[in-house]
């Protein structure tokens, strides 16, 4: 029968024979996990890619770490990447591979009691799915940045705050209740990259729309409004929005007071930031007075 900390031994033993570049593709990765596996590599490894994933639900339940980033301070080897839609998980040097189900958690390498039931199978780094996985994760990963970190813990901590239950539950849950708060959906994705100046109030707001709609880190612009889009489109007031109709901001505030008890000055607010969001992310646009959301671009006059 295998050690408890058998994948912990594979993967140290593929460290400490390595030459020139090491890379860990795991979605899950513990700050003290990191720190520990880097402490192995000895000074032929020049270079440590660790491709990953950081969303604010598992962040939230304590699987992922985006404070993985500091430890860049203190090895320039060290190179921290995010693939947003990551679930494979390999680790690589230049002439060993192994495959399998581990991520890099305590309970998935054994370094705990109750360690997962993992396996990682060594196979040629030159084998053709190895191949296609990296070059697919090469197409969509992005650089990490302390300003990712920082903005996935804090819509982490909130979504904790706002809904003290098992992450996979809090968008779930929250998703229904949810409707923008933010007032200006054009300084969304400036924010999300950190190229947005913004006040503490404006920051909270961003926020709170961030964590209840699960955005993760390192999306492209296009990613990152085809996911707002599609949540937008889930919200139940539009629903004749969605199936093709026009949408007054009477009807609109109409059914925000139906369908979740807002006093008409609540849903005044919420059906313009509403609007102000379709109007960003998706092929809508409204009249002025007495408006509707319709479908299209507005014609330039």
């Amino acid at each position: 029968m295998a050690e408890p900390d058998h994948i912990w031994r594979q993967i140290e033993a593929l460290i400490e024979g390595a030459q020139g570049q090491v890379t860990f593709v795991a979605p899950f990765i513990k700050r003290d996990v990191l720190a520990a596996i880097i402490s192995t590599a000895p000074s032929t490894v020049t270079r440590i890619e660790c491709i990953t994933r950081w969303t604010p639900e598992e962040v939230a339940a304590g699987v992922s770490d985006p404070e993985i980033i500091e430890l860049t301070e203190g090895d320039e080897r060290l190179h921290i990447v995010l693939c947003p839609s990551l679930h494979a998980k390999l680790y690589l040097t230049t002439d060993r591979c192994l495959v399998g189900s581990a991520n890099l958690t305590n309970k998935a390498t054994g370094r705990v009691p109750g360690a997962n039931i993992e396996i990682l199978v060594e196979v040629p780094v030159t084998h053709p799915e190895v191949v296609r996985v990296l070059n697919e994760i090469e197409t969509c990963a992005v650089s990490a940045t302390r300003h990712m970190a920082a903005m996935v813990r804090s819509q982490a901590e909130l979504l904790k705050e706002l809904r003290p239950a098992a992450a996979d539950q809090l968008r779930e849950e929250g998703q229904q209740d949810w409707y923008p708060v933010t007032r200006r959906p054009t300084i969304l994705y400036p924010y999300y990259c950190g190229r947005a100046n913004i006040g503490r109030p404006v920051e909270a707001a961003i926020l709170q729309d961030f964590a209840f709609l699960g955005i993760p880190a390192g999306l492209s612009e296009g990613e990152f409004h085809r996911l707002i889009e599609g949540r937008l489109r889930e919200i139940p007031a539009l629903k004749a929005l969605v199936a093709g109709n026009r949408l007054s901001n009477v009807e609109l505030q109409q059914a925000l007071q139906e369908q979740t008890g807002m006093t008409d000055t609540q849903s005044r607010r919420v059906s313009e930031t509403i609007a102000a969001w379709l109007r960003h992310f998706g092929h809508f646009y409204t009249d002025v007075g007495t408006w509707e959301i319709r479908h299209g671009r507005e014609l330039p006059e």
